[in-house]
């Protein structure tokens, strides 16, 4: 299996030595999000990489969602509040959900 190689040209601002990545590569690499950085890396051969570094790993962004994170709040409120209940199995656990259900007429 052959590397699938991807080249684009880009302008280096002189005056700041600024570069704009294409937008399709800030998406690929999640590079459009907050707190995204690039990594720069001189090589001796004379090559200069740029390698994406994220606050989180892509594939965690769902948990770090302003939705979700507004959720794991609550719920960190609600154990700090004793709104909480533990169970000793899955099956204590699963017959509480199902007393719940009939008490809201929802089973």
């Amino acid at each position: 299996m052959t590397e699938q190689v991807r080249s684009h040209f880009v302008t280096l601002s002189a005056s700041r030595g600024s570069i704009t990545l294409p937008a399709e590569v800030r998406h690929r690499y999640h590079l459009d999000e907050p707190g995204a950085q690039v990594e720069v890396v001189e090589r001796s051969d004379g090559v200069i990489e740029l390698h994406p570094l994220l606050p989180h790993r892509a594939d965690q962004a769902w948990f770090w969602a302003d939705r979700w994170q507004a959720m794991e709040r609550q719920a960190q409120d609600d154990i700090a509040a004793g709104r909480v209940e533990t169970f000793d199995s899955g099956e204590e656990f699963l017959a509480d959900l199902e007393r719940e259900a009939r008490d809201r007429g929802l089973a």
